[in-house]
């Protein structure tokens, strides 16, 4: 069995602009329907959870411009996914859902109120997807003028989730008696200041909310640093990875149990999903013509993925002749995407590097059950734990990957066919 969820890397903003099968995206997506669709398709279809990206920045990086991203719709616009968890909470029954938080720009007592108040919402099946901010953009709308520098931000994060934890264990368990005999709706013995104070935060507490279904909400973490990988080792109870192949994949995932040993976890307790890139076909060669014509069109045009990665490093990769010797990127900003990114296998000029067809994840091409074949050699290959589907977001990307690659896999029992818990935890450690 593999756990399966879908990571929408471009959040609530406008998926596939101007291509095809995007229907009328231009005029509403802004209403969250495409993503109310999304998770009621995973819903049905068993998936572990569904992951959405934020940022709070408008590139210029590319061309020294915010042109290009506005004019493609890429990165921006884009909403806070907060307030649509509820509506995908109340449009669903078991998924777990899980948006993206910054623990840079959220104080801790805001987070832990937010997330508490999700919790409660959704019944217990509400994540947080914690990343530290990547580019001095963001910084700078919240008042600073340059970012943190790289690990420091690690460091103030690995702070900020222990102010955040003993927040939401401000109230015991039983701390809520809800008692109309003798009146008593709390306990105030049961609730308890946290009187924390430490290097970069500092909270008296207690919350004024009692913890959630979960107690702790779920927390997901996609650092790919080496200061990201200690963190999530540290902190996770899932962990959405970008690795080259299963051979990269294996790496990744005994560096994080050995890390994980290291700080007295039970790896059992954390599920590293693996990003993956899938082309789905009626026949083997409908899927590997439909792979051909992607990949030719990408090293066709480069710019979508040097405008990505001016994005990722907060440095404007037009100025890079294609075809010299591969730059070498030092970056303050996203350090583990840059170099994915840049690391085609053999590639010894940026053009090389920037038309790899790869995801820079374990890809699969093929037929629904061919791929579900695959996908169970591939996860038994890297011992685990799951997949997270990477896709374009379209109604047809949905139907194809949920209607058609999901009951491949549970035919094959290696997919859920049904929720066994309520609670996303639970359904997250179940196997």
């Amino acid at each position: 069995m593999l756990h399966l969820g879908w990571f929408v890397g471009r959040g609530y903003s406008v998926h596939a602009w101007n291509q095809p099968w995007s229907g009328s995206i231009g005029s509403d997506w802004a209403s969250g329907e495409l993503l109310t669709d999304l998770a009621r398709a995973m819903d049905r279809a068993c998936f572990d959870y569904l992951m959405i990206e934020d940022g709070s920045f408008v590139t210029d990086a590319y061309r020294g411009s915010s042109e290009w991203h506005l004019r493609n719709a890429a990165t921006v616009p884009k909403l806070d996914p907060m307030p649509l968890i509820p509506l995908l909470g109340h449009a669903t029954s078991r998924l777990g859902l899980v948006p993206t938080i910054t623990t840079g720009f959220y104080p801790p007592y805001l987070a832990a109120r937010l997330a508490v108040t999700l919790d409660h919402l959704t019944g217990g099946r509400v994540g947080l997807n914690l990343v530290t901010a990547h580019n001095d953009r963001t910084a700078q709308n919240f008042g600073l003028d340059r970012h943190y520098e790289h690990d420091l931000r690690y460091e103030m994060a690995d702070e900020w989730i222990e102010v955040v934890n003993r927040l939401w264990e401000s109230w015991e368990p039983g701390a809520v008696v809800a008692d109309p005999e003798s009146g008593a709706f709390a306990d105030n013995r049961k609730v308890h200041p946290i009187e924390f104070e430490g290097r970069y935060y500092r909270s008296r507490g207690p919350l004024n909310a009692p913890a959630g279904p979960q107690g702790r909400p779920v927390i997901c973490q996609a650092g790919g640093s080496p200061a990201g990988i200690a963190f999530a080792a540290k902190h996770a109870d899932t962990i959405v990875a970008r690795a080259r192949g299963i051979d990269g994949a294996k790496a990744y995932r005994s560096e994080v149990i050995a890390r994980m040993i290291e700080c007295g976890r039970d790896p059992k307790r954390c599920k590293v999903m693996f990003c993956t890139g899938i082309v789905l076909g009626e026949t083997m060669q409908e899927a590997h013509d439909k792979k051909e014509r992607l990949d030719r069109a990408m090293a066709e045009n480069l710019e979508p993925r040097l405008a990505q990665l001016s994005f990722l490093s907060g440095i404007d990769f037009s100025r890079f002749d294609l075809d010299a010797p591969l730059p070498d990127i030092q970056t303050n900003a996203s350090r583990s995407l840059t170099t994915l990114y840049t690391s085609g296998t053999g590639a010894r000029t940026l053009r090389e590097a920037l038309s790899d067809p790869a995801s820079g994840g374990v890809d699969f091409v093929g037929t629904p059950d061919s791929v579900a074949a695959d996908m169970g050699e591939a996860i038994a290959e890297i011992g685990g734990d799951g997949l997270m589907i990477t896709e374009g977001l379209t109604r047809r990307t949905i139907g194809e990957i949920t209607d058609g690659l999901a009951p491949a896999l549970q035919r094959r029992r290696l997919m859920r066919s049904r929720y066994n818990h309520a609670l996303f935890r639970d359904n997250l450690l179940e196997f």
